[in-house]
């Protein structure tokens, strides 16, 4: 009994362990709530419909001279891919939760890199602010 004890003990402390790597979580004053960055992808919510965040993405990467290379979009959601002046693949995913509420995903290369994630999302809310 206590054996069995132990290997369960050392297997949960494995998962713990292992789990822990696989989730960063930054919190931070979001639009519509909090900023997730989990498994490289920069992840919230913004208090904006799909037209007004995609046009506030399309807006933002510009201003930033990231260029848009592939522009999808419907009702429902949309993907922007864009180019770094070094080649560095930069995907922003929009998803559709209502009217007024929009699901977004931010991944800037391979791995996912943090700080340019973050501040992409601070450009795009600076604009859905009308503050560039």
């Amino acid at each position: 009994m206590k054996k069995s004890r132990i290997i369960l003990a050392v297997l949960l402390t494995g998962i713990a362990i292992g789990a822990s790597g696989c989730l960063l979580v930054a919190v931070g004053a979001g639009a519509a709530g909090t900023v997730a960055y989990v498994k490289g992808d920069l992840e919230t919510t913004l208090d904006a419909g799909m037209d007004s965040s995609y046009a506030a993405t399309i807006k933002s990467l510009e201003q930033l001279q990231i260029v848009p290379t592939q522009k999808l979009k419907d009702s429902l959601s949309a993907e922007v891919i864009a180019r770094r002046s070094d080649d560095t693949k930069i995907t922003v995913t929009l998803t559709r939760v209502d009217d007024k509420i929009t699901k977004m995903s931010i991944r800037v290369g391979v791995f996912g890199d943090q700080a340019q994630s973050t501040a992409i999302y601070e450009r795009i809310k600076q604009n859905l602010k009308g503050t560039p």
